[in-house]
Protein backbone atom coordinates (compact mmCIF):
# COMPACT_ATOMS: atom_id res chain seq x y z
CA UNK A 1 0.00 0.00 0.00
CA UNK A 2 1.33 3.40 -0.79
CA UNK A 3 1.41 6.28 1.79
CA UNK A 4 -1.27 7.97 0.06
CA UNK A 5 -3.69 4.66 0.19
CA UNK A 6 -3.12 4.30 3.83
CA UNK A 7 -3.95 8.30 4.52
CA UNK A 8 -7.70 7.63 2.43
CA UNK A 9 -8.06 4.41 4.31
CA UNK A 10 -7.29 6.34 7.87
CA UNK A 11 -9.47 8.76 6.98
CA UNK A 12 -12.16 6.55 5.62
CA UNK A 13 -12.08 4.96 9.20
CA UNK A 14 -11.95 7.94 10.48
CA UNK A 15 -15.09 9.58 8.62
CA UNK A 16 -16.74 5.73 8.85
CA UNK A 17 -20.57 5.88 10.19
CA UNK A 18 -20.18 2.01 11.83
CA UNK A 19 -18.04 2.60 15.05
CA UNK A 20 -18.08 5.58 17.16
CA UNK A 21 -14.63 7.33 17.47
CA UNK A 22 -13.89 10.07 19.51
CA UNK A 23 -11.03 11.65 20.79
CA UNK A 24 -10.42 13.64 23.46
CA UNK A 25 -7.16 15.52 24.66
CA UNK A 26 -5.18 15.64 27.91
CA UNK A 27 -8.17 17.39 29.75
CA UNK A 28 -10.97 15.22 28.81
CA UNK A 29 -12.12 17.65 26.19
CA UNK A 30 -13.51 16.22 23.26
CA UNK A 31 -11.61 17.14 19.89
CA UNK A 32 -12.60 14.60 17.22
CA UNK A 33 -16.24 13.39 16.69
CA UNK A 34 -17.00 11.41 14.08
CA UNK A 35 -20.33 10.22 12.16
CA UNK A 36 -20.19 7.38 14.31
CA UNK A 37 -20.72 9.10 17.25
CA UNK A 38 -23.12 11.20 15.82
CA UNK A 39 -25.37 8.47 15.30
CA UNK A 40 -24.54 6.31 18.52
CA UNK A 41 -24.66 9.24 20.92
CA UNK A 42 -27.02 11.31 19.40
CA UNK A 43 -25.13 14.99 19.73
CA UNK A 44 -23.25 16.37 16.44
CA UNK A 45 -19.96 17.30 15.95
CA UNK A 46 -20.70 20.86 16.04
CA UNK A 47 -22.87 20.05 19.82
CA UNK A 48 -19.58 17.85 21.21
CA UNK A 49 -16.55 19.18 19.97
CA UNK A 50 -14.50 21.08 23.04
CA UNK A 51 -17.24 19.67 25.38
CA UNK A 52 -16.24 17.20 28.35
CA UNK A 53 -16.61 13.50 27.76
CA UNK A 54 -19.10 13.95 30.51
CA UNK A 55 -21.73 14.21 28.15
CA UNK A 56 -21.57 10.65 27.60
CA UNK A 57 -20.42 9.81 30.86
CA UNK A 58 -23.22 8.44 33.38
CA UNK A 59 -23.03 10.73 36.53
CA UNK A 60 -22.59 7.49 38.84
CA UNK A 61 -19.43 6.79 36.58
CA UNK A 62 -18.02 9.73 36.24
CA UNK A 63 -15.56 10.08 39.28
CA UNK A 64 -14.49 6.59 38.80
CA UNK A 65 -13.90 7.55 35.02
CA UNK A 66 -11.77 10.66 35.74
CA UNK A 67 -9.52 8.67 38.34
CA UNK A 68 -8.65 6.33 35.80
CA UNK A 69 -8.18 8.73 33.23
CA UNK A 70 -6.15 11.65 34.63
CA UNK A 71 -3.68 8.79 35.54
CA UNK A 72 -3.28 7.61 32.14
CA UNK A 73 -2.56 11.19 31.39
CA UNK A 74 -0.03 11.56 34.05
CA UNK A 75 1.60 7.94 33.09
CA UNK A 76 0.62 6.89 29.62
CA UNK A 77 -0.10 3.12 31.18
CA UNK A 78 -3.43 1.84 31.04
CA UNK A 79 -4.52 -1.47 31.75
CA UNK A 80 -6.59 -1.20 28.82
CA UNK A 81 -4.13 0.06 26.04
CA UNK A 82 -3.48 -3.40 24.38
CA UNK A 83 -6.44 -3.42 22.40
CA UNK A 84 -8.41 -5.05 25.51
CA UNK A 85 -12.20 -4.42 24.82
CA UNK A 86 -13.83 -2.33 27.46
CA UNK A 87 -17.68 -2.64 28.12
CA UNK A 88 -19.37 0.22 30.17
CA UNK A 89 -22.52 2.15 30.32
CA UNK A 90 -23.26 5.28 28.63
CA UNK A 91 -25.70 8.30 27.99
CA UNK A 92 -27.26 9.43 25.05
CA UNK A 93 -28.08 13.41 24.19
CA UNK A 94 -31.86 12.31 25.07
CA UNK A 95 -30.34 10.36 28.48
CA UNK A 96 -31.11 7.04 27.22
CA UNK A 97 -28.38 4.94 28.73
CA UNK A 98 -26.83 2.32 26.43
CA UNK A 99 -24.22 -0.11 26.94
CA UNK A 100 -20.68 0.25 24.50
CA UNK A 101 -17.96 -1.86 23.89
CA UNK A 102 -14.44 0.08 23.50
CA UNK A 103 -10.96 0.06 22.74
CA UNK A 104 -8.70 3.17 23.24
CA UNK A 105 -5.68 4.51 21.41
CA UNK A 106 -3.10 6.46 23.21
CA UNK A 107 -2.01 9.46 21.36
CA UNK A 108 1.72 10.82 22.59
CA UNK A 109 4.11 13.28 21.58
CA UNK A 110 7.55 12.61 20.17
CA UNK A 111 8.37 12.40 23.77
CA UNK A 112 6.21 10.01 25.10
CA UNK A 113 4.28 12.34 27.09
CA UNK A 114 0.11 11.40 26.53
CA UNK A 115 -1.65 13.98 24.09
CA UNK A 116 -4.65 12.69 24.80
CA UNK A 117 -6.69 9.20 23.95
CA UNK A 118 -8.81 8.01 21.14
CA UNK A 119 -11.99 5.52 21.95
CA UNK A 120 -13.43 3.26 18.96
CA UNK A 121 -17.25 2.31 19.76
CA UNK A 122 -20.11 0.23 19.28
CA UNK A 123 -24.02 -0.07 20.97
CA UNK A 124 -24.36 -3.63 22.37
CA UNK A 125 -27.20 -2.47 24.12
CA UNK A 126 -29.26 -4.89 22.19
CA UNK A 127 -27.00 -7.62 22.91
CA UNK A 128 -26.61 -6.70 26.81
CA UNK A 129 -30.63 -6.38 27.27
CA UNK A 130 -30.86 -9.92 25.66
CA UNK A 131 -27.77 -11.68 27.81
CA UNK A 132 -29.89 -9.94 30.68
CA UNK A 133 -33.08 -11.56 29.81
CA UNK A 134 -31.36 -15.24 29.66
CA UNK A 135 -29.91 -15.23 32.63
CA UNK A 136 -33.26 -13.91 34.44
CA UNK A 137 -34.68 -16.56 32.77
CA UNK A 138 -32.06 -19.36 33.79
CA UNK A 139 -32.53 -18.07 36.95
CA UNK A 140 -36.45 -18.44 36.91
CA UNK A 141 -37.16 -15.03 37.37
Amino acid sequence: MTENDLERLGLALLNSPAEAIVYSDRQGAIRFWNAGAERMFGFTAEDALGQSLDIIIPERQRQRHWEGYDEVMKTGVSRYGSGDLLSVPATRKDGTRISVEFTIVPLKDADGAMLGMAAVMRDVTARFDELKALRRQAAGR
